[in-house]
């Protein structure tokens, strides 16, 4: 078995004590130092009698021989200059999303990782829920058919973010999801997306966005600070079965219907025929699968070392960031034209 990879966890401040945890709950990890410009907030994190190193510089860290990784959860404006330092310094580079504020800066960094042979890997933490692990294997093993609509909800009371708006927020969520479950060949090609800042925060707060589907389905998504309740739900409708998420919902987080529209009608029939002998509905059993709970951050952090240790793109690698912000870029432009639909940037070359 190879050794530990020796990772230092960059910013101590809301996401970064929780990869501290899970990095030391990791046997394939050797956590090394916790970086933060508040050394004293580092080490209240790490706690008195901690092994690992608080240190409030950046240069130091990656000086240190031991590190073979830096997790990076600061804000996302910093993300391109602290990514990019450490991959000049031969590091590997876990980056919390979005993986860097604007695209450009996103393939430098890709093209980077890729040109040193190093690992560059997105902290997308839902794709390794076990829901979204039993998602997957629904969606690519066929048992749903082919993907009819995808309607995401991810609401809630805060955090309100003072520079990136709700969709830059919370939507990398859900569509590293999405595209973590498309099965293989289906893309986003064009997005419109409304928003809206009732409190006049500067920053929209409120966000629908609408996907158009290479296969011609849709995906809608709908994201907010404001809501005094929390919901998050996924409804994934196939052409033979639908599964419903449910995060909130411990008990039973997916459940799978034998329910929909079948289309009967033959091709030969006119319009107006079709109109009226087509639609047919099914009505079959609804299946709660069981899943195994597990810490998805643990997955994340199994999964960079696997990735380092192996050679190959992480399941949510640095490309897979792109395409998320391809679409959030996007989001942007459609956002500006007045919600109108608008081609997903290039993540392409």
């Amino acid at each position: 078995m190879s050794d530990p990879i020796g990772l230092a966890v960059i910013g101590a401040g809301y996401w970064g004590p929780n990869l501290v945890r899970n990095a030391m709950a990791t046997p394939t990890v050797d956590l090394r130092w916790l970086c933060d410009l508040d050394v004293d907030r580092a080490q209240q994190v790490l706690g008195r009698y901690s092994t690992v190193g608080a240190t409030d510089s950046y240069d130091a860290v990656l000086d240190d021989p031991t590190v073979q990784a830096v997790a990076i959860a600061t804000p996302a404006a910093t993300h391109f200059t602290l990514a990019m330092a450490a991959l000049d310094a031969g590091k590997h580079v876990l980056v919390e999303k979005p993986l860097t504020a604007c695209l450009d800066d996103g393939w430098k960094l890709v093209e980077a990782a890729e040109d040193r042979g190093l690992t560059l890997m997105c902290d997308h933490t839902y794709c390794y829920t076990s829901a979204v692990q039993e998602l997957r294997r629904l969606v690519h093993g066929g048992s749903l058919g082919d993907v009819q609509f995808v309607d995401s909800v991810r609401i809630n009371l805060g955090l309100v973010q003072p520079d990136i708006d709700v969709l830059w927020d919370l939507a990398p969520h859900d569509l590293s999801i999405l595209d973590y479950l498309l099965p293989p060949g289906v893309t986003v090609e064009a997005v419109a997306a409304q928003g809206s800042d009732p409190i006049n925060h500067g920053l929209v707060c409120v966000a629908y966005l609408t996907l158009r589907l290479s296969t011609g389905a849709m995906a809608h998504v709908h994201v907010n600070w404001l809501s005094p309740v929390k919901i998050r739900t996924m409804v994934i409708g196939g052409s033979q079965r639908t599964v419903v998420w449910d995060d909130m919902n411990p008990s039973q987080r997916l459940a799978v219907y034998d329910r929909g529209v079948d289309c009967l009608a033959s091709e030969a029939l006119g319009p107006d025929d079709r109109r009226q002998v087509r639609i047919a509905y099914r009505t079959g059993e609804m299946v709660a699968p069981a899943l195994t709970e597990q810490e998805a951050l643990r997955a994340m952090m199994t999964e960079f070392a696997a990735a380092i240790t192996e050679g190959r793109p992480a399941a949510t690698d640095g490309r897979a960031g792109l395409r998320v912000m391809g679409i959030l870029e996007a989001a942007e432009r459609s956002l500006r034209l007045g919600g109108a639909f608008v081609a997903r940037e290039d993540v392409e070359r």
